[in-house]
């Protein structure tokens, strides 16, 4: 196994999931991608190099409380992509 941060998988999940529901924003690769890179700037990283340590912190991140950090960080992010773009959209 090598250096991973569990924090993008979650962060990926979670913008994948909330843009089912969006409306007037592109969901292109390149605006996900941005709006996840906003999102974990704005979270703490989790690092792991073992599948043990995977699992121990995929098991401590299963709170409410820590999906609702990253809902809170990609909600914000998602309307921050969605008022300034880095493309031109055509919806």
């Amino acid at each position: 196994m090598k250096l991973h941060n569990l924090m993008e998988d979650e962060v990926i999940r979670i913008v994948n999931k909330l843009l089912k529901n969006e409306k007037d924003i592109c969901t292109c690769e390149k605006c996900k991608l941005d709006i996840a890179a906003i999102a974990l700037n704005n979270l703490l990283p989790q690092y792991v190099v073992t599948k043990k340590g995977e699992l121990y912190k995929r098991a401590n991140n299963m709170g409410i409380q820590f999906e609702a950090d990253i809902t809170k960080e990609v909600t914000k992010a998602i309307y921050i992509v969605r008022k300034r773009p880095k493309h031109e959209i055509k919806l």
